[in-house]
């Protein structure tokens, strides 16, 4: 039996380390858990991927909980979860904090152009490599192109598009006998345990009601909504964020918004952080410091609590959920429409670093358009070099963002000031 100190250092690494997004934090953990510690077969890896993917919430966080899961059991899962997310939380609770004193600053506004620029390039990678993967046919595009058309045009709320592209892809499947299950090494669990996971999770709720903090019952009912339908990765789940945040709640201005996927990029641990850091900056404008360090763990709870529950539920069943054919089709229908979700998310972040003013279109529409006059060639020039550093230099996320935010620190002063809000 693996020792939790094991854990616990293998982990820990893997938590202060756990840089760039997804691709990179899976590509961290299969070096430590397959190739050095050896604790898993490359067919075990691969196969909880898998079965990861199909959960709504933040894969690579779920991957980890599942390693230690497999490993100790419900402690190894709560110790390798926890050590996952700890770092980042910790980096991403200061920057909401230093962002709440100083993010309207000149040179704050000024660094956080350059680190904007990168998420520009970022985003666009996801999007292009997912894109790669996903558009195999026909109907692949046809959904990827009808959600985004609905989201620009319509905003269509998130989980509705992800309900409609599930349902069309399990109604489109056929139907197959299940593969034998492999046998797990933790028994099931049982129905009160589950339901004791819900209960944890949920409980902030009724007390929250029943105490009249009603912005923390709002950011705790809206938090866990959207653990529930965060299918796709942050990137998908941001886009709909944004549109409750910003257009519909008016809880943080655009910038606000922008500037806060920034951050989260800059930190180790899931991107899906940026749940913790927008919650905290919404406590911090409406109570102070007291408000925020609530609204602040509050969110974390709300996020991140269901991963364990998922994963407690249903890693026992890892090899019969993944043979269920209209399982896998609904899942890969969610994942045709997440490439349009991440389009939509694209387009409305480059809108608002690019372009100093905006528009809204005229009824029925709900388009944010530019206005051409107020395009900003500093932001171009930054893109462009973030570009040059990620794709053809091949330079890492963290070394590519800190040298993004020095250079725009440098010319921004040169080229007119500081960059104007959106």
């Amino acid at each position: 039996m693996t020792r939790l100190s094991d854990i616990f250092r293998a982990f820990g690494r893997i938590g202060l380390l756990s840089f760039g997004g997804p691709a990179a934090q899976i590509g961290l953990m299969h070096r430590v858990l397959v190739d050095e510690r050896r604790w898993l077969s490359e067919a075990q890896f691969l196969r909880a991927l898998s079965f990861c993917m199909l959960l709504p919430g933040p894969e690579a966080m779920q991957l980890a909980t599942w390693a230690g899961w497999r490993l100790r059991g419900t402690v190894g899962g709560l110790l390798a979860g926890t050590l996952f997310v700890l770092p980042g939380a910790t980096v991403i609770a200061v920057l909401a904090a230093l962002y709440a004193n100083y993010g309207t600053h000149p040179q704050t506004e000024a660094l956080m152009l350059g680190v904007k620029a990168t998420v520009i390039v970022i985003v666009a990678q996801a999007l292009y490599r997912l894109g790669r993967k996903t558009l195999n046919g026909a109907t692949s595009a046809t959904i990827a192109g009808l959600t985004f058309a609905a989201l620009v045009l319509f905003s269509v709320p998130f989980p509705v598009v992800v309900a409609l592209a599930g349902l069309y892809g399990w109604l489109a499947t056929r139907e197959q006998a299940d593969a034998p299950p492999e046998a797990t090494p933790h028994s099931a669990p049982t129905l009160s345990l589950i339901v004791l996971w819900a209960a944890l999770w949920l409980a902030p709720l009724p007390l929250l009601a029943l105490t009249g903090q009603t912005l923390l019952f709002d950011l705790a009912a809206f938090f866990a909504k959207l653990a529930v339908v965060s299918f796709g990765g942050a990137y998908a789940v941001l886009a709909w964020m944004a549109q409750e945040v910003v257009q519909i709640r008016g809880w943080l201005s655009p910038e606000q918004m922008v500037d806060a996927l920034g951050l989260a990029e800059t930190t180790p641990g899931p991107l899906i952080l940026v749940t913790q850091f927008t919650g905290q900056l919404i406590g911090q404008e409406a109570g102070g410091p007291g408000l925020a360090i609530a609204a602040s763990l509050l969110t974390l709870w709300m996020t991140f609590l269901p991963c364990f529950l998922w994963i407690f539920a249903f890693a026992p069943h890892l090899e019969r959920l993944l043979a269920r054919p209209r399982l896998k089709g609904a899942l890969s229908a969610i994942t045709a429409a997440v490439l349009g979700v991440i389009a939509n998310l694209s387009l409305w972040f480059a809108i608002h670093v690019l372009f100093s003013e905006t528009l809204s279109a005229p009824r029925p529409f709900t388009t944010t358009l530019p206005i051409w006059s107020s395009l900003r060639p500093e932001a171009v020039g930054l893109i462009v070099l973030a570009g040059l550093l990620l794709i053809v230099a091949r330079r890492s996320v963290p070394v590519t963002l800190v040298v993004m935010a020095l250079v725009a620190a440098v010319i921004m002063p040169l080229v007119g000031g500081i960059p104007a809000t959106p």
